[in-house]
């Protein structure tokens, strides 16, 4: 067997493949990847079932609480989220000193100032000092805010003055309302209800992954969130959409996808929105947005069809056996894009979603918790 699938030992040390690639380090009753079948499940429901069927705030319910919620269950659970949205007088006149700070910063660098001073002067302790209950009030109150902090940090540094939560409306179309100013349509609400619902949860990524290691040592869900905002940032891991979008805005017609790819791959560039570290078929999250940007319609998502193709005929010529077919960000940059969103708010915007995953794993990482804590190899000089 290869390194590559599986651990193996070498005396008393234990040697793991690079990146931890299929290495187990925790149980999760929250959910999994099945990336040979193309599967991937929250609790005991297909994904993407439940971002065809459910609304968010329902998904936030399965993932925090263990069960889709009933019709009576789901009202009250809205509505006490929807209270948790506002940003108190302290951290809101704060904001424009961090777009200041850093006028051409990048939102999730501010976004994750801005949390940290939430968490900071909403009291958090670390989770060894809080009790359960208390801990899952904490963990709905980020998710609730974040999205209210986001479009407050978008604002300021677009000149225009932040926008209170409406709490008539869903998470989802008031992130979108918070940062355009307009409530999103039902389809477009719709849509991005897809997205991030499909983005909840994946496995033990590496933000995911942060997110419980940080957990492990007992800190708390302010710090928790902050890391694994830190983790997200990175382009080979939430960044992505947004080349997405550069990409397809560079090729502009599809008459010159073919040259492009064929220079990209030529200088060895990565061709971002294609193949996965786990899925070995179709991403199920590709293929739903992909429908969801279909029933969206307009150039762009003609556009982003007939580059696809290109590209995916190129890549099997130039690396035969590799089975890279689109991943979620492909069209997650479509949608994001048609439902008014920057482009510099399409991590901030998967945030939003991972933030619900992230809080309930740190959760889950309080119960029988072991601090997480893997050995290295030292490979330099000779020591002594």
């Amino acid at each position: 067997m290869s390194m590559s699938n599986v651990t193996t030992r070498n005396g008393d040390e234990i040697v793991a493949p690079r990146g931890l690639a299929g290495v187990v380090v925790a149980d999760t009753a929250i959910g999994a990847v099945r990336g040979e079948e193309g599967f991937y499940h929250y609790r005991q429901y297909a994904a993407p079932d439940l971002a065809r069927e459910q609304s968010l705030e329902a998904v936030w319910h399965l993932l925090h609480v263990g069960h889709l919620p009933g019709d009576d269950e789901l009202a009250t659970f809205r509505a006490m989220t929807a209270a948790q949205r506002s940003i108190p007088n302290a951290v809101a006149e704060a904001l424009p000193a961090i777009v200041a700070a850093a006028p051409d910063g990048a939102p999730m660098a501010s976004g994750r100032t801005a949390l940290s001073l939430l968490a900071t002067h909403d009291g958090l302790r670390p989770w060894l000092e809080t009790a359960p209950d208390e801990l899952a009030v904490q963990a709905r109150r980020l998710v609730a805010a974040f999205p209210t902090l986001v479009g407050a940090l978008w604002r300021l540094r677009s000149g225009e003055t932040p926008l209170e939560p409406d709490p008539s409306l869903g998470l989802a179309a008031d992130h979108v309302r918070m940062i355009t100013g307009t409530a999103p349509t039902p389809e477009d609400t719709r849509a991005i209800e897809r997205y991030l619902m499909l983005t909840v949860d994946h496995g033990l990524n590496a933000s995911t992954f942060t997110a419980r290691t940080v957990a492990s040592t007992g800190a708390d869900l302010g710090a928790v969130t902050v890391a694994a905002l830190g983790s997200l940032s990175g382009p080979l891991h939430g960044a992505a959409p947004s080349r997405v979008l550069e990409m397809l805005l560079e090729i502009g017609d599809p008459s010159r996808a073919d040259a492009w790819v064929q220079a990209a791959l030529a200088r060895n560039d990565v061709i971002m929105g294609f193949g996965h570290r786990v899925y070995r078929t179709e991403d199920p999250r590709s293929a739903l947005l992909k429908e969801t940007a279909l029933e969206m319609g307009g150039p762009l998502v003609d556009l982003a069809v007939e580059v696809e193709d290109v590209i995916q005929d190129a890549l099997e010529r130039h690396r035969p056996g590799r089975d890279l077919r689109t991943n979620v960000e492909y069209y997650a940059s479509v949608v994001l894009h048609l439902v008014g969103l920057p482009a510099d708010l399409f991590t901030p915007t998967f945030a939003v979603s991972r933030m619900i995953g992230w809080t309930a794993h740190a959760i889950e990482q309080t119960k029988g918790n072991r601090i997480i804590r893997p050995s290295s190899r030292y490979v330099g000089p000779t020591p002594g």
